[in-house]
């Protein structure tokens, strides 16, 4: 048994194994221009996704007072979905191109637990204190546990963007 099974179990190395033989794990890593394409989407994805998030988390601490809340976030909502379009297709394509080489990698890992954390941290927050944003829609302070997770939000997405960018240097 080699190293990567060995660390994974039987059953997701040959998931990992099904995907890095796949036509598009192959294409992924033999097409010149297409990982670094797929790359370039991916991270661009990034930046609407994380300037989406951003600037609803600096409305939530208290810049642009001006702007409803709510209004801000159903504008922003289209663009983070339109994100998401974009970043999840091409990280599963890059994914494929070297699974067990991800799968294995500490920061990869780290940055998915990142990724969860940052969306169970904006679920609670729309479940919980987002349902009296009526009372702090506009020129109003947000309450201070809204603060708390917009600056707990602006510093996971940090974190995400920090450990993609290291993922090429590991």
């Amino acid at each position: 048994m080699d190293t990567t099974s060995a660390r994974l179990g039987t059953g997701q190395a040959s998931w990992l194994d099904w995907l890095d033989d796949s036509q598009l794990g192959l294409a992924m890593r033999s097409e010149l221009w297409l990982y670094p394409i797929v790359e370039v989407v991916h991270i661009l994805g990034f930046v609407v996704l994380v300037g989406s998030v951003f600037m609803f988390d600096l409305r939530v601490l208290g810049l642009s007072k001006d702007i409803p809340v709510t209004a801000l976030a159903r504008h922003l909502l289209r663009w983070s979905v339109a994100a998401l379009v974009l970043i999840v297709p091409a990280g599963l394509m890059m994914f494929t191109a070297h699974p067990h080489d991800f799968a294995t990698n500490n920061i990869f890992i780290l940055k998915l637990c990142l990724i969860a954390t940052a969306g169970l941290n904006a679920a609670l927050f729309h479940v919980g204190v987002y349902r009296s944003v009526g009372r702090w829609n506009t020129r109003i302070a947000a309450p201070a546990i809204a603060k708390v997770q917009a600056v707990l939000s602006i510093g996971l997405w940090v974190s995400v963007v920090l450990c993609g960018r290291l993922l090429a240097y590991t």
